[in-house]
């Protein structure tokens, strides 16, 4: 049974303060809960990964990093290697981000880089796909989208890829208030699956969770959630704000 994740990924926000804060209220918020192959996991900025590690140890989360390199370690300067993330105790990364592809101009090659690294140091990458509004429109989301799973993840083996977290991420539903409606939502990550299926066969791709990443709310999280493939959520704006963040993993538990 494939496990059902609510990531929250806040992005580049948050003072020390008020991140210390943050992850306190989350954390004292599911506390004690049984998620029963459910998982929630906090991706803060890098400087509060060990923070929320700390925390994570006395509380019913994991933590996850934003990014990694793609280089061991070295000479590298500004980077931030998947060793370092790991030895502080994180066990996410999230790898091919929209922002991270279209600000700073990440490639599959440079991807697919990073997930090898990921899975070297015992990280499961959560690999990002996802289109644009004139991709939509013009009727080549499928294609899209099956490049980049196609280019960023299906040269791996079937014993790497079962490690591997997939987050469908509507570039045009990204902090713009836009949703993909349930329907829409469905249609692509059933895509996405049956991708898996052609390449790794119907166990594997049975057992991949596939996350929905765009403007998750509280307002539309049990519906999204209730789709036969939506394993949770990428989690945004609505992961900054403790008492939004907790409502939204409470309708994964409902679902």
């Amino acid at each position: 049974m494939r496990t059902k994740i609510i990531a929250g990924n806040w992005k580049m926000n948050k003072t020390f303060e008020e991140a210390n804060g943050l992850i306190n209220e989350i954390a004292k918020g599911i506390a004690n809960k049984d998620f029963n192959n459910k998982e929630v996991v906090l991706c803060p900025p890098f400087l509060y990964s060990e923070m929320a590690a700390d925390f994570a140890d006395d509380y019913n989360f994991s933590v996850g990093v934003q990014n990694i390199s793609q280089y061991p370690l070295g000479a590298y300067t500004g980077e931030i290697s998947a060793e370092m993330v790991r030895s502080v105790g994180v066990q996410y990364a999230i790898i091919g981000h929209s922002e991270r592809r279209s600000y700073f101009n990440e490639t599959d090659d440079i991807l697919s880089r990073k997930v090898d690294k990921a899975l070297e140091n015992d990280l499961t990458p959560i690999f990002c796909c996802g289109e644009h509004l004139d991709v939509r429109k013009g009727e080549k989301h499928f294609k899209v989208v099956g490049e980049q799973l196609a280019e960023g993840l299906f040269y791996l083996d079937k014993e790497d890829i079962s490690r591997v977290v997939v987050a469908y991420e509507p570039v045009w539903a990204i902090g713009t208030g836009e949703t993909a409606t349930p329907e829409q939502a469905q249609e692509m990550h059933e895509f996405i699956r049956n991708q898996l299926s052609n390449k790794y066969g119907k166990n594997i791709a049975s057992e991949v969770s596939i996350l929905y990443g765009g403007s998750v709310k509280p307002s539309n999280a049990h519906e999204l959630f209730i789709q036969p493939d939506i394993d949770g959520g990428l989690i945004g704006g609505a992961s900054l704000k403790s008492k939004d963040f907790l409502q939204i993993v409470e309708a994964m538990n409902d679902e």
